[in-house]
């Protein structure tokens, strides 16, 4: 009779146990079925129509399941033969432009972007009421090497007048024989080589009108016009501009007024090397004297009469 309330204790157990084991099956089956099988690469934060990706805009998302528009990190098989395979994936996506906004941690679907040299990229990337224009900017500068597609950058003018006629240059001093000045300010860089403007693998020589790579803007009517002024008069090259610069957080396109180019002023030879200035001194020249001509009767000579 003593032995009834023991069997009893140890049944109660045996449920309790059972209870436990079978809730904490179910508990990892839940995480087990949450927990991401692959990834895709998905936004940041969230982007606006338009944006133009970037690294920082892109992550890994981790899903159950990919969807077939959907951009997925190569297997960990695929990985271990070739690491490079992650960064590559990435980067296909790097100067795309979005058809739609999408929302933090929302993949990104295929049919969402369009790339640098389809034929509808700038129809999408463009700005309503903006223009296009491609710029040849000289390899081996820091033009390009420093860009991304959705940077903001000033266009700079370098001229020289060593090829004007030799008349001009004898009246043109040598602190006054080459000049930069910036011409347009803030513009948004939209593609750098695009599939149509990829150069050839010749090297770049600007004299033949091989200037190595090119890089898209995008502007207004006016400053399409004086880009285009500025190309016919010198050398154009680009500066990145800071993404902490107020200016170049704004979303709408307007042509710069005077006052706000007014602290960026022309840049003379003379400004940057103030040893032009001692170049550009008067040298002695040996002055010859007049000649003399002297008289003998009819017949007539010619001397250099001496300084002495």
């Amino acid at each position: 009779m003593r032995a009834k309330p023991f069997v009893t204790t140890l049944f109660v157990v045996s449920l309790v146990g059972a209870a436990v084991a079978v809730t904490h099956m179910a508990s990892q089956q839940k995480v087990n079925a949450t927990e991401p099988k692959e990834y895709v690469l998905a936004a940041t934060v969230p982007l606006p129509a338009g944006t133009l990706l970037r690294a920082q805009d892109v992550t890994w998302q981790g899903v159950t399941e990919a969807a077939p528009n959907e951009i997925a990190r190569p297997s960990a098989t695929a990985l271990a033969a070739k690491p490079e395979l992650e960064d590559q994936t990435r980067a296909s996506v790097y100067g795309a432009v979005l058809r739609h906004p999408l929302a933090a941690g929302e993949p990104i679907g295929r049919g969402n972007i369009v790339k640098p040299g389809d034929r509808d990229f700038l129809q999408v990337v463009l700005t309503p009421g903006a223009r296009a224009i491609a710029i040849p900017v000289a390899t081996g500068g820091a033009s390009t090497g420093l860009l991304s597609p959705g940077d903001r950058v000033d266009v700079i003018l370098t001229q020289n007048f060593k090829n004007d006629s030799a008349q001009d240059l004898r009246n043109t001093p040598l602190t006054r024989r080459s000049v930069s000045e910036t011409v347009v300010e803030n513009l948004r860089v939209l593609a750098i080589d695009a599939t149509d403007t990829k150069t050839t693998g010749v090297a770049a020589n600007p004299a033949n009108g091989n200037f190595g790579r090119t890089v898209t803007l995008e502007v207004t009517a006016d400053q399409a016009e004086q880009i285009n002024v500025a190309t016919e008069l010198g050398k154009l090259s680009l500066t990145l501009r800071s993404v902490a610069d107020p200016a170049t957080g704004a979303t709408t396109l307007a042509v710069a007024s005077p006052t706000e180019t007014e602290h960026v002023k022309p840049k003379w030879a003379g400004d940057v090397s103030p040893a032009l200035y001692g170049a550009a001194l008067e040298k002695p020249v040996a002055v010859t004297p007049p000649p003399v001509q002297v008289f003998h009767g009819t017949s007539k000579a010619e001397t250099v009469k001496s300084e002495n």
